[in-house]
């Protein structure tokens, strides 16, 4: 199965999020083929905007799905994520070899990130809920699952409260519950904010009063940790204090991400064929050396005329019997492949490839999703779209991967991340005038943005199954303005 979220991640750039739910009783392929359209009037095509240029617009983490645990049940009765730490607590206690050492910074990092998870789960839900009484009722299970789970933490810490545990393992501990505090006040505010769409009713007004109470119960118990917090005259420590929260959270997600060592798709085939090419070049200037030998003689002026022609040609038949080659290869293979490991084994691979096609190459079903207005047609007929083909496919072995974890890791998330800086070079304006005739005969100046649209349409391949989904990002010379997932 294949999962997608899109969302702006800053002014000039857009993340796609792509789930990969893997089966675990046998291997897993899945494809996803993106169509990128792009405005004439932004000069982006084959000769101003490469291969090269486009990997370093694109960055791509891939992560492993963190554990799906209600809040409710990290640390209820005998909850797996308090367990799992509970007994690598005590195993660092008992000894602290480097394999417990280790297993003890993994589960820090995994019941960490499961709480982020459960609790951004638990916001949603009240975020789209509908009704002040049934908000209220999610933000109370929230408060009371919260305060539960990051006690029930804390708690645990006694365990390693031993001679043997070093301070610096201790600390390990603290970055967990420094970052898990952290998430209950941000979390909070979130809702927080959410109730205020009930402002007036008397039950969402308790709500966000218990909301409050554990937001300064967080602070307080901050301030006695000496843990950073927000302070309102102080502006560099509140820069370090972001500086601190990023690092904190790279940190706790390391675990789940994968090191990609990307490297060329094909690349002994390649070589293969282009030396085939070199090969019918040097075949072609032989016959030709012959030829010419038998008939002139071994020290004649037509023979050294067909050489030097031979040798000519020679060259430019090597380069495109070359090309003919890249081109076909290119249809099969790759630009880039990186292998997907955990602790050291493999469990799959991904393949990423770029190119810019014309309108003839995209199949219908993705042209009719791209639903060009009669007026655009009518533009691209003179100023065609430019079209980029992003190709990516990955493979999973689903009985590899419920191999190697304790939680059961259900697939991976690909979070690929689009930057249009370079794409606004071109943009004219951001903003442009509008006029009209008040009733009085004065004129009105109104200014407005000066738009681009971006499509995205996006094809996933599962198994013998294919489903479509299109994007608009929604453009301006001084960013994004915002991105739409088109029926």
């Amino acid at each position: 199965m294949i999962d997608i979220k899109a969302k702006i991640h800053d002014k000039f750039s857009v993340e796609f999020k792509v789930g990969f739910v893997a089966d675990g009783e046998r291997g897993n392929d899945f494809a996803i083929n993106t169509w990128i359209f792009l405005p004439n009037s932004l000069d982006i095509n084959p000769a101003t905007y490469g291969k090269e240029d486009f990997y370093r617009d694109v960055k791509s983490n891939v992560r492993f799905i963190t554990p799906i645990f209600p809040l409710g049940e990290i640390a209820g009765g005998a909850a797996v994520p308090l367990e799992h730490i509970r007994r690598a607590l005590s195993g660092l206690a008992a000894d602290p070899s480097r394999e417990h050492v280790a297993d003890y910074e993994y589960h820090i990092k995994m019941f960490s990130a499961i709480v982020k998870s459960a609790m951004r789960e638990a916001v949603y839900a009240v975020e789209e809920c509908g009704t002040a009484s049934v908000a209220e009722e999610l933000c109370r299970k929230f408060v009371a699952d919260a305060r539960r789970t990051v006690d029930a933490y804390r708690e645990a810490a006694r365990i390693i409260d031993v001679p043997q545990v070093g301070v610096d393992l201790k600390h390990l501990y603290d970055f967990g519950d420094e970052y898990m505090s952290r998430l209950t006040e941000s979390f909070s505010f979130r809702l927080l904010q959410s109730l205020g769409r009930f402002r007036g009713d008397e039950g969402a007004g308790t709500a966000s009063a218990a909301v409050e109470e554990l937001i300064r119960e967080e602070a307080d118990y901050k301030r006695a940790r000496g843990y950073a917090a927000v302070a309102p005259d102080d502006p560099q420590g509140n820069r370090r204090l972001v500086y601190r929260h990023n690092v904190l959270k790279k940190y706790i997600s390391s675990d789940l991400y994968i090191k990609l060592d990307k490297k060329q798709d094909g690349k002994t085939v390649r070589q293969i064929y282009y030396s085939i090419a070199a090969g019918i070049a040097m075949v072609f200037a032989t016959v030709v050396a012959f030829a010419f030998q038998r008939r002139f003689g071994n020290f004649s002026g037509p023979l050294f005329v067909a050489l030097v022609v031979s040798y000519m040609l020679k060259d430019r038949i090597k380069e495109l019997a070359r090309y003919y080659f890249a081109h076909r290869l290119g249809r099969k293979y790759f630009d880039h492949k990186a292998d997907i490991n955990i602790k050291e084994q493999p469990i799959g691979w991904l393949k990423e490839g770029m190119d810019f096609i014309s309108d003839g190459k995209v199949p219908p079903e993705v042209m009719e999703m791209r639903g060009r207005t009669p007026l655009l047609e009518a533009e691209n007929r003179i100023f065609d779209e430019k079209i980029i083909l992003y190709r990516k496919l990955v493979y999973i072995n689903g009985q590899e991967l419920a191999k190697y974890d304790e939680y059961r890791l259900s697939g991976i998330n690909d979070i690929l991340r689009l930057h249009f800086g370079r794409f606004t070079l071109k943009m004219d304006d951001p903003q442009t005038p509008l006029r009209r005739l008040r009733d009085d005969g004065s004129v009105e100046v109104i200014y407005t943005d000066r738009i681009y649209y971006i499509n995205f349409v996006m094809q996933f391949r599962y198994g013998a199954g294919s489903e479509y989904k299109r994007f608009r990002l929604v453009v301006t010379r001084n960013g994004i303005l915002s991105i739409e997932e088109m029926n």
